[in-house]
């Protein structure tokens, strides 16, 4: 019920805009991101503006959603045409695993990679918190029903033996659970987002908080299972940590439907790199990634023809 709600709402919305913004014979790219207070959200909001300043005959609107997960629903039953998401539920959904099991998509294409998506597990000083096996018992939030952030949760609970029912586990976004680690009602959160992320800082700093060490022999068991995982160092700095704190990752996607067209998909890839630059000025994870590096970590998943010929034309692939 709330699946069909939450959809019917996005249809007003873009028809609303279609209705308000758009030209005759103007084509319409939707794209969901995530929470308002995500990275995501600001990132396709930045991408929707770029493009539809560049390309001609389009326009681009992005709009907030449950992520990743939900986003890959919504590509699924063609509400949307491009999304970003990590590359780990984006090779579920493709090969219909896992929570996409009946709902294989193989209309899945890549358009780019882009940044390393780091876990943030942010918990509270005084709970004794310093292995996820800690997790046991304790109050934690996974992030939103649907969102990535849970689904990184549950892939790392698995690992280490433990499953939903061994915490008393919330599903409450970010932006909620630093008010509620405050006042003692939450001990930690999990937190997927590039680094620095508002959201992990304004956790450190005001609710007692540190960000949980996932070790690299605990990567290595991840991988085991869920290959799409490397080793990530947050930087002594980065937040209030002193020292280097390693943590697990993923590569960050920019993905379509098989069915959008060549053309555009060129056009969406290459206004992209041409004005990667200007997207970093607002969208801080964009300003290390390089193009050369653009099909890199992709999990093995199919790339859009579209952007294949960009790759091809700048001399990245032969």
């Amino acid at each position: 019920m709330h699946k069909n709600i939450n959809k019917k709402i996005i249809s007003i919305f873009f028809c609303l805009l279609l209705l308000v913004g758009c030209k005759k014979n103007e084509n319409v790219v939707r794209i969901p991101t995530a929470s308002t207070s995500g990275a995501l959200y600001g990132l396709g909001y930045s991408l929707a503006q770029t493009w539809s300043e560049n390309i001609e005959g389009t326009r681009f609107f992005s709009e907030a959603s449950n992520g990743g997960v939900d986003n890959l629903n919504i590509i699924y039953d063609k509400d949307a045409e491009v999304s970003l998401g990590v590359s780990s539920i984006i090779y579920q959904a493709y090969h219909g695993q896992d929570i996409f099991k009946g709902r294989e998509n193989k209309d899945i294409r890549v358009i780019a990679g882009l940044y390393l998506n780091p876990n943030q597990v942010l918990v509270r000083n005084n709970q004794n918190i310093n292995t996820v096996k800690d997790l046991q018992g304790k109050n934690f939030s996974a992030g939103a029903t649907g969102s990535t952030t849970e689904s990184e949760t549950l892939a790392h609970l698995d690992i280490a033996d433990l499953n939903r029912n061994d915490l008393k586990l919330e599903n409450v976004a970010p932006s909620e659970s630093a008010e509620l680690m405050r006042v003692g009602k939450l001990d930690g959160v999990w937190i997927m987002s590039a680094v620095p992320a508002a959201s992990v800082t304004e956790i450190t700093r005001s609710a007692d908080a540190k960000i949980l060490e996932i070790p690299k022999d605990f990567i290595e068991e991840l991988k085991t299972k869920y290959p799409w995982y490397t080793s990530y160092t947050i930087k002594a700095g980065s937040y209030n940590n002193e020292e280097d704190i390693n943590t697990s990752a993923i590569k960050m996607l920019l993905y379509t439907r098989a069915d959008l067209d060549d053309e555009l998909v060129y056009q969406m890839t290459k206004s992209f790199w041409e004005n990667k630059d200007a997207l970093a000025e607002n969208n801080k994870s964009l300003k290390e990634i390089k193009v050369e590096d653009a099909l890199k970590d992709i999990a093995d998943l199919p790339v859009a023809d579209g952007a294949m010929r960009y790759y091809k034309e700048i001399g990245i692939i032969k």
